[in-house]
């Protein structure tokens, strides 16, 4: 059984909580760690866990909304990382006392009931990777973080069952914003964040019957409104809108079976 949730999603934090249960064994992998460490116990905390019941952390990049507490938190619980080595270097090499793992592009990787397929993305980071997770049976994606979606994403993309997908801005939002003309060239380039529209592209192109779920997540807080995440999804998944789901940047959202 393969279950994810958002402990929350936005520029002020992101993690993504990874469920696999084989018999009485349970595996639990934190997706980025995008908070500090007492808003990352705040939140274990309403799914009656703590830090202690994490079996590894994977970090997508370094950006901070990314990597939060990642060191402090291996520190204080002896936590497995996984990470590129671009990403640790890009952090400034920090020492995680042997409990760092360097994760590469298309190398599986294995933590307890779960296997794990890191993929790099076009992203403004050094080594940038999303993931795909398994529990040898059903197939959940991670994505976040990239300005479009490359030949190689979409091969990493296929025949998911569910998918954790950035819907970072509306266009039109983002052009009308008070960001700075440098910013909003950052946000909407090759190397920046998806659209709502590119969004529901990719999730179109991956549409099949077997796919139980998209989850909107990384929305601007200045840039983008969860209807209008869920509207595109819908157009692109020809679904309803009201069936459409949002991750929040506090709440993050329910358990959802892949």
């Amino acid at each position: 059984m393969l279950r994810f949730r958002s402990l929350g999603s936005g520029s002020t934090g992101n993690g993504t909580l990874v469920e696999a249960r084989d018999g009485t064994r349970t595996t639990r992998l934190l997706v980025d760690c995008g908070f500090n460490l007492r808003k990352l116990d705040q939140r274990l905390a309403r799914l009656d866990l703590c830090a202690a019941d994490l079996d590894a952390v994977f970090i997508t990049h370094e950006h901070g909304d990314h990597i939060g507490c990642a060191h402090a938190l291996s520190q204080r619980d002896g936590t497995a990382v996984w990470m590129s080595e671009g990403t640790w270097l890009a952090t400034g090499a920090p020492d995680y006392a042997g409990r760092l793992h360097f994760a590469r592009d298309g190398q599986t990787i294995d933590v307890g009931a779960m296997q794990l397929l890191p993929f790099t993305v076009p992203h403004d980071a050094r080594e940038p990777l999303q993931l795909r997770c398994t529990d040898g049976d059903r197939q959940l994606g991670v994505l976040t973080d990239l300005g479009h979606a490359s030949a190689h994403v979409m091969d990493h993309l296929r025949g998911l069952h569910a998918l954790l997908l950035e819907c970072n801005h509306d266009p039109a939002l983002l052009a009308a914003s008070r960001y700075p003309p440098f910013l909003k060239h950052r946000v909407s380039g090759r190397h920046g964040h998806l659209s709502n529209g590119a969004a529901a592209e990719i999730a179109r192109a991956i549409h099949h019957a077997g796919l139980r779920h998209v989850l909107a997540a990384h929305l601007s807080q200045q840039n983008n409104r969860p209807e209008l995440a869920r509207a595109a999804l819908a157009l692109g998944l020809g679904a309803q809108e009201a069936d459409m789901l949002t991750a929040d940047a506090v709440e993050g959202s329910d358990w959802l079976q892949v």
